[in-house]
């Protein structure tokens, strides 16, 4: 099921954590409206702005699985409004892209050692808080 252009419902809820665990990794209505709002508002038009494939690397998690995965208690994965991203050039060229895109979102966190870029959108009131760890 796409929830826009060209993100899909399965790499947007795909966990290695659930299926090494043999958990469900389905969002309940609000998490799945989140994860489309996520993907219309803010993915959709950076990989637009981007003119190439946005890998996910961690969107949607349930709370049993934000455990596992080592994920903060209150992660915006639990409720759909994140998901973790990579591209080749790596995240600082994507929060480039981001900022000069004039579009909102809550959070981008750039992982340097990990290489992939956090990025959270919400409905309503949005920080645009970037930060580095």
């Amino acid at each position: 099921m796409n929830l826009s252009r060209n993100f899909t419902l399965q790499e947007l809820t795909y966990s290695r954590t659930a299926v090494e665990h043999g958990l469900e990794n389905v969002p309940g209505p609000l998490a799945f409206q989140s994860l489309r709002n996520l993907t219309t508002y803010l993915l959709q038009p950076l990989r637009d702005r981007y003119g190439n494939a946005i890998a996910i690397t961690s969107g949607y998690r349930n709370e049993t699985v934000n455990l596992l995965a080592g994920g903060v208690k209150n992660s915006q994965h639990t409720k759909g409004e994140a998901a973790d991203c990579y591209i080749a050039e790596g995240p600082l060229k994507l929060l480039d892209i981001l900022k000069a895109s004039g579009l909102d979102f809550d959070q981008a966190i750039v992982y340097r050692r990990k290489k992939f870029l956090h990025l959270s959108y919400r409905e309503g009131f949005n920080r645009r808080q970037v930060l580095y760890k």
